[in-house]
């Protein structure tokens, strides 16, 4: 394996230039262009709120038809508290409307006709600054032929990438990780660099190096990076889903393998990194890939080493990594 040079292009920002050959990627499945999401529903009517009673505002709706099911048409129900903007904002959002594709693609759940989606409860948005991040909703979704409505709650973040950097020094490989507050868990998670997208221009490489660069505080070439979900039978869509009771995110797992000296591994441990003024507080750590797998509870993790190995034994990697 070639050694991996390192230089500063930055103040405590690293560079890591591998040379291997990256892996082809099987055409994922899933589309996240934003015109193919607006062919998949066509507006019906709208219906907003008058108020008729100044202590009692009638509740804001917004009706949709829908491809898989053009004779029944959607209610788009906005709940207590939520403001006309926060409506509008949550059903015209890239998040709803790809929420609204999956359920009419090859595997969704409207897909053979056999279920039937008669309303949905917009009941919280999450704003980053002049984007939706985070959105959650209530779907009543019935099974025709016992009339049975399914589990709805649905908690809507988007895709997501994540990166398993694997640094070989003098004999021994190291994972690079991140250790972070989680305050959904009420822990502190060691896990994998990782981020949202925060486009609709469907860019997960650029955002998986982004994210290293932020996380970690190194910069990795845009074809070193091996995507470890296209590996996965097309019909998955090439992506995991960690959550899919309650929660829409797909990330997109991706692997870097290089060769540094081992100072540079010294250098990463405990080192201070995040973008602090959006609150990421953030610590590198850096741990032999051996010991990994019994480590850390994050799902990013243990998924990535899964598909790494698997791929590994299959003889699917390049061979220069």
């Amino acid at each position: 394996m070639s050694r991996t040079l390192l230089f500063y292009t930055l103040p405590k920002r690293l560079t890591v230039s591998p040379s291997f050959t990256p892996l082809h990627r099987h055409p994922r499945t899933t589309n996240t262009n934003t015109n193919t999401i607006r062919t998949a529903t066509r507006l019906l009517c709208s219906k907003m709120s008058t108020h008729t009673d100044s202590s009692s505002p009638s509740p804001l709706i917004h009706s949709i038809t829908i491809a898989s099911q053009l004779n029944q048409p959607v209610h788009l129900v906005a709940a207590p508290g939520l403001s006309d903007t926060e409506f509008r904002c949550a059903i015209e959002s890239t998040l709803f409307k790809q929420w609204l594709n999956n359920l009419q693609s090859e595997n969704g759940i409207l897909a053979n006709g056999d279920m039937l989606l008669k309303q949905v409860l917009i009941q919280g948005v999450d704003m980053f600054g002049k984007r939706l991040g985070f959105l959650k909703f209530k779907a009543d979704i019935f099974d025709k032929e016992t009339g049975k409505k399914v589990p709805g709650i649905v908690f809507a973040r988007g895709p997501a990438v994540a990166v398993l950097i694997l640094l070989d020094a003098e004999g021994e490989t190291y994972a690079v990780l991140t250790e972070q507050v989680r305050v959904p868990t009420g822990r502190v998670v060691l896990e994998l660099p990782a981020g949202m997208l925060d486009d609709d221009k469907g860019d997960f490489v650029g955002t998986a190096v982004r994210e290293v660069e932020e996380e970690i505080g190194i910069h990795l070439n845009l074809e070193n990076i091996i995507d470890l979900t296209a590996l996965l039978d097309p019909s998955t869509g090439s992506r995991v889903f960690p959550s899919p009771g309650g929660c829409d995110e797909e990330i997109s797992l991706f692997l870097y393998k290089g060769s540094v000296d081992k100072e540079i591994i010294t250098q990463l441990q405990g080192k201070e990194t995040g973008l602090r003024d959006h609150g990421e507080l953030i610590k590198v750590r850096v741990v032999p890939y051996c010991k990994l797998w019994h480590m850390t509870p994050d799902a990013k993790v243990l998924t990535a080493i899964a598909l790494y190995e698997m791929a590994n034994r299959e003889g699917l990697l390049p061979k220069k990594i």
